[in-house]
């Protein structure tokens, strides 16, 4: 008995060993900060805190270095992908409510975090003044989402470089505003984030559209994506010593302690309970409308899905128990499962798009910087994308978070801020991802029981007309003489 409890607490640990390593370099570096901060009568010059933050800014370097491969190969493996002989309408079903509650969880995320405002009446103090940044105004940033700037800018400047476009004049009316043809574009050192996105998106419809002519380079991405994610997963193993002096680095450049946790619990609480009306009011709501009937026994077959989700921080690592609540508590029908949970593993990220439209306009409270309704659309288009293109892995959402932030021009090195409690939110986000894609999988078997019915009733056609041409011609000769 004895061993048979010291191999489960050892299976325990492997399991949550990620966590609990970011738990210790959390921990480690608020102690080690904290010491660090006080150990000197003057206050720390921005050399001094650069050399203690090196090792976390390269871990940062590294993040942002994998986002373009990750996320154009994800999306369009993911898409490419889709099953359209099978997807016909149940396809199409399953496409609409991903995009549908994602979208939601955005939206909702952006009206948690601008109502309660988790990361106001900051004082600055001895953080980094943004004095630099151009005042970017709302046409600017919707132009942003939909040109490059002038036409015939090449594709490959317009994927490694944003564009911002400059302003016409200053203090005209609606009616009399015009842009000058020799307006000024300020090319800005990043990725051209909504443009990758999109061409990803329609590359992978293409290869799905496709079929056979487009396997070879469908195989090419999912080998891409195959890597990219287990290079990710191997920089995520790294991430409990990136945070670790990241964290030091942030505690001495602070000018209040307390204000920070004080902000960092509001956003926290924030997340939270955007999480908890988005998996629990939101979602059940849905299902009440799709198939008229009341949620609670459904999401309660799922207990076991939710509680390996919460303890193993992943989504993919999820599925095989996902599925098995699915298809033998739920009685969802085994193909809608297992082409719906896949699939939602990959690109339906619910939690985690909450998460980084509320982080980024988190950090943009605490930084000061006031975003125009542009900038906030930037930030809901760009989470949704986000989410679709993040790995089904522990902390992956930590990855996206990053191009959030480079949409609205806000420092990566900002993700600091909210490092502390990231580790737990992972948890609960990955959890509500996993609540979404399977109260999905119930939504779509239920309104697709017609075209289920005739691709069953198709299938069985078919296998006896194979069976008939299979059987020997004596057989077919003797049967004509009786």
């Amino acid at each position: 008995m004895a061993r048979s409890r010291k191999e489960k607490l050892q299976g325990c640990i492997r399991m949550n060993l990620l966590t609990i390593l970011t738990v210790f370099g959390t921990l480690g570096g608020l102690i080690f900060g904290i010491i660090l901060r006080s150990s000197k009568s003057e206050a720390w010059t921005q050399r001094e805190i650069m050399y203690i933050a090196f090792p976390g800014n390269l871990f940062l370097n590294i993040l942002k270095g994998l986002i373009l491969p990750l996320i154009i190969s994800s999306i369009v493996s993911a898409i490419g992908s889709l099953d359209l002989s099978l997807s016909g309408k149940i396809g199409a079903k399953a496409i609409c409510y991903y995009l549908c509650t994602t979208v939601l969880a955005v939206i909702l995320g952006i009206i948690m975090c601008v109502t309660i405002r988790p990361g106001k009446d900051y004082d600055v103090g001895e953080v980094e003044d943004l004095k630099g940044r151009r005042n970017v105004t709302t046409v600017d940033t919707l132009l942003d989402l939909v040109s490059d700037g002038k036409i015939g800018v090449r594709i490959l400047v317009g994927c490694i470089e944003g564009v911002h476009l400059g302003e016409a004049k200053r203090n005209l009316t609606l009616f009399d505003w015009k842009m000058d043809d020799d307006q000024d574009n300020l090319f800005v050192t990043g990725s051209n984030t909504l443009g990758m996105v999109v061409f990803s998106v329609v590359m992978g419809i293409t290869l799905a559209k496709m079929k056979v002519e487009g396997r070879a380079l469908l195989a090419f991405f999912d080998s891409l994506s195959a890597a990219m994610l287990m290079m990710t997963s191997w920089v995520i193993w790294v991430s409990p010593l990136g945070v670790f002096f990241l964290i030091a680095g942030k505690i001495i450049e602070m000018k209040s302690l307390s204000q920070l946790a004080g902000q960092l619990g509001w956003y926290f609480s924030t997340v939270m309970l955007g999480l908890t009306i988005h998996g629990f009011v939101v979602l059940p709501t849905l299902f009440i409308v799709a198939t008229r009937r009341l949620p609670f026994r459904f999401i309660f077959n799922l207990a076991e899905a939710c509680t390996t989700a919460f303890g193993t921080g992943s989504s993919n690592a999820t599925l095989p128990v996902s599925m098995k609540c699915l298809e033998e508590k739920n009685n969802v029908d085994t193909r809608v499962s297992k082409f719906m949970m896949p699939i939602g593993a990959t690109i339906n990220m619910d939690g985690t798009a909450l998460y980084e439209a509320v982080a980024a306009l988190f950090i943009a409270q605490v930084r000061n910087v006031q975003l125009s309704l542009g900038q906030i659309l930037a930030v809901s288009v760009t989470a949704t994308m986000a989410s679709i293109g993040a790995a089904g892995i522990p902390q992956a959402g930590l990855v996206t978070m990053v191009m959030v932030l480079d949409t609205v021009g806000l420092d990566s090195k900002d993700v600091t801020i909210i490092l502390a409690v990231d580790w737990l939110l992972d948890r609960f986000r990955t959890t509500v991802n996993v609540l979404g894609d399977a109260l999905g999988a119930g939504i779509v078997d239920h309104l697709s029981k017609g075209e289920l019915a005739r691709m069953t009733e198709n299938a069985e056609e078919l296998s006896d007309v194979e069976e008939h041409l299979m059987q020997p011609v004596g057989n077919k000769d003797n049967m004509a003489l009786t």
